[in-house]
């Protein structure tokens, strides 16, 4: 399990270095340029902003170069926000979007498993019917439709909770973050419900479920002690790439709640052809789903003992 865990952690280093060598050529080679407008600017002018920012040598120098910082840590300057590096505007973001994806994926699991499992037990009735269609609602209603109907009904019509704010900021009240998480939770809810019940109906049909229950065991001991753990199997599966997906997927959430996180970055720095800014982020989130992928091999292990790792 050691030497696995070694040779996993190895393996991060080139799956990296791809992502950020796709990632600095592909924001070059597009048209268009941190330093174009409206405006053009006068020739002089951008020529020594080139420079000032190394951007007049060679690609493969420049490429050189911002892999060598890299390494270092340092992210490089933001060619839109002057008095910012782009490790200052992430570490500034990055935490609000992590709390926002985390507590959202809390309350997808919470509901997403007790509701599906619920469901499974309870095939074809009412207890079966109302989570599946909470999930296909989940399932067919996109992001960008579902946020902003929140904000009209809870906060335009009913008054109940504040349109905009963050409860991370400015000393906002921990009410400002209930539509946003359970805006961004609900498609994560919807695809956790859906597959923990699949997965534990094919889990109660397994021969040692029914050895159990011949045995005369409780049903709840079964569903629990038993059950539980290896219906768990898929749901981990997908809990690493949806880590990841929901910190991306919050871009939407962050814009309509305006939650200062990393999303606007993401997307402001497109607009601007922010090279530094569009790599910086692609590498976070990629070191993410990296990072939970990994994880989910780890605790994969646990919850199977069939699964070894030579």
């Amino acid at each position: 399990m050691t030497k696995y865990i070694i040779r996993r952690l190895i393996g991060m280093i080139p799956t990296l270095f791809i992502i950020i060598t796709l990632s600095f050529f592909i924001v070059r080679i597009a048209p268009g340029g941190p330093f174009d407008g409206e405006r053009a600017l006068p020739e002089a002018v951008k020529r020594n902003i080139e420079a000032k920012y190394h951007m007049d040598e060679p690609l493969i120098v420049q490429y050189g170069r911002y892999l060598f910082d890299v390494v270092r840590g340092d992210l490089g300057p933001s060619y839109k926000y002057k008095d910012y590096d782009v490790n200052t505007l992430i570490a500034v973001s990055l935490p609000n979007s992590v709390v926002l994806g985390s507590m959202a994926m809390i309350v997808a699991i919470i509901f997403g498993v007790s509701l599906g499992t619920i469901a499974a037990v309870r095939q074809n009735t009412l207890l079966d019917y109302i989570p599946m269609i909470l999930a296909a609602f989940g399932l067919s209603i996109p992001l960008f439709v579902f946020a902003p109907l929140l904000q009209q009904i809870f906060c335009m019509q009913l008054g109940w909770f504040p349109t905009t704010g963050w409860f991370m900021n400015n000393n906002a009240p921990l009410r400002t973050a209930v539509l946003p998480v359970i805006a961004l939770s609900f498609a994560y809810y919807a695809d956790i419900a859906r597959l923990t019940r699949s997965s534990m109906v094919e889990t109660l049909r397994s021969d040692y479920i029914r050895t159990a229950r011949a045995k005369g065991m409780k049903n709840s001991t079964i569903i629990f002690k038993h059950a539980m753990k290896g219906a768990m199997l898929p749901i981990v599966s997908y809990l690493g790439p949806a880590f990841a997906g929901i910190l991306t997927g919050s871009i939407v959430v962050e814009q309509v709640f305006l939650v200062p996180g990393l999303g606007k970055f993401f997307v402001q720095s497109s607009f601007n052809r922010d090279y530094t800014l569009i790599v910086g982020v692609v590498i976070v989130y990629s070191a993410i789903l990296i990072v939970m992928n990994f994880i989910v091999d780890i605790v994969y292990a646990y919850l199977d003992p069939r699964i070894s790792y030579k």
